[in-house]
C-alpha cells in the first residue's frame, strides 16, 4: 500500500448509496446516464455480487471516497467497471490503489484477463489504466459513451 491514509475494502449493501452517488457524479459530469447504469448502480447485489462479481470501496483516512468492480463476464474474464473517485480526494492514488485490489482479486480467481470499457476523454484514467497493463482492443460493448476498450492478460501461474 503506498499510502497508509488509502484503505481498500469490501462492498457492503450498506454501501450502495456511495457507490452509486461516486458513479453517477463522474458519469454526469463528463457524459449522461444510461438506462444500464441506472439498474446496475442501484442495484450492485443484483448485477454484480450475485453475478460471481466483486465490488471494493476506498477509504481515505476513514472516509468513503471510491469505488470499483469487477463483473463476471464468463469464466476466467472479468470486467473491470464502475471505478470512481470523488472529486474532492482525486490525485490521491485512491483509483490506483482501488485498481489494484481489483487485479489481485481477480489474479485470486485465477482470472485469465479483465477488459474495461471507458472514453478516451478521460485522460487521467487512460494513463492510469496503461501503467497497469491494460492495452487497446477492438471495441464492442455495451455502453455508447465508450469509445475504447482495453484489456489486461493475467499470467496463470
Amino acid at each position: 500500500m503506498e499510502n497508509s491514509a488509502i484503505k481498500v475494502i469490501s462492498y457492503k449493501a450498506e454501501h450502495q448509496p456511495w457507490f452509486e452517488k461516486f458513479n453517477r457524479d463522474w458519469i454526469e459530469k463528463f457524459f449522461w446516464m444510461e438506462p444500464l447504469d441506472f439498474e446496475v448502480l442501484q442495484n450492485p447485489d443484483e448485477y454484480i455480487i450475485s453475478k460471481g462479481g466483486f465490488i471494493f470501496m476506498g477509504l481515505y483516512e476513514n472516509e468513503l471516497v471510491g469505488t470499483v468492480a469487477l463483473k463476471f463476464l464468463s469464466p476466467g474474464v472479468y470486467e473491470f467497471t464502475k471505478m470512481a473517485v470523488d472529486e474532492k480526494f482525486q490525485g490521491k492514488k485512491i483509483g490506483k490503489e482501488l485498481s489494484i485490489a481489483a487485479i489481485s482479486k481477480a489474479q485470486q480467481l485465477q482470472a485469465k484477463k479483465i477488459v474495461l470499457y471507458s472514453n478516451t476523454k478521460l485522460i487521467s484514467a487512460i494513463a492510469l489504466y496503461r501503467k497497469l497493463g491494460f492495452v487497446e482492443v477492438p471495441l464492442d460493448g455495451p455502453y455508447k459513451r465508450s469509445d475504447i476498450k482495453m484489456e489486461l492478460l493475467l499470467s496463470r501461474q
